[in-house]
């Protein structure tokens, strides 16, 4: 193991490829088809949940890889992350907005044979002045406990993937799953550039509603509740 003042370990700029699962989000998709068409990923491909809003013709005229599988986040961020060949991969959600440069940043970051991957600061699209706290909180949770959520776009080497065995096929906290088993086998690297992720959850059940939700759902799963009855209490409150 290198000491703290030996230079990091240095490889080739690595290929990424950017997963992208999609279910029902027809109104969202002509932005994120534009997003994703000015990104140089060196893969893209979208995975459908079975949309029936419109969303599978909106994608056959989209020029973009993309194919459909069961519904589910984390089936179908596998079924995705199963048609790449890059050496990264990184999951974007369908209402994250993510630039040319943090696919750089990323390509940057891991270089340093010693990450294993990573995920971006958030920021909310909200203008009110609790989005700011908001994001902040959860920045700064991240940051600490090296523990990402899928708006932050969390992306992680393809081999390293491929052997935990991708998402934990749970209806929650796949994301927070992963994060917990990458963390275990290297460095995670804590990008500053924030995404964008959209703040409608929010403002469409409430704020204080949803952050008191959101921790109350983490602190159960680390309590040891199953991710089926949190997803069942999720369904619930929403």
């Amino acid at each position: 193991m290198p000491d703290r003042g030996s230079p990091a370990p240095a490889i080739a700029a690595p290929s990424i490829a950017v997963v992208v699962p999609i279910y029902r989000e027809a109104a969202r998709l002509p932005a994120l088809l534009a997003q994703l068409r000015s990104q140089p990923a060196d893969e893209v491909i979208l995975v459908d949940g079975g949309s029936d809003d419109g969303s599978q013709a909106i994608l056959q005229q989209s020029g973009l890889t993309w194919i459909e599988t069961a519904a589910g986040r984390a089936r179908q961020m596998n079924a995705g992350a199963a048609q790449v060949t890059s050496d990264v991969i990184l999951f974007l959600h369908a209402d994250t907005e993510m630039t040319a440069a943090h696919l750089q940043a990323v390509r940057a970051a891991m270089v340093d044979a010693r990450v294993v991957g990573g995920r971006f600061n958030l920021r909310l699209s909200g203008e009110q002045w609790v989005f700011r706290v908001i994001e902040w909180l959860i920045n700064w949770r991240s940051r600490l406990t090296r523990i990402s959520t899928g708006d932050q776009c969390i992306f992680i080497r393809r081999s390293l993937f491929e052997q935990l065995g991708g998402f934990p096929d749970l209806p929650l906290m796949e994301d927070v799953a992963l994060s917990k088993q990458m963390k275990r086998v290297g460095r995670i690297a804590c990008l500053k550039e924030p995404v964008v992720t959209s703040s409608r959850r929010w403002e469409q059940h409430g704020i204080a509603r949803t952050v008191l939700l959101m921790w109350q759902l983490r602190l159960l799963y680390w309590l040891g509740v199953s991710p089926a009855r949190l997803a069942a209490r999720y369904r619930l409150a929403r």
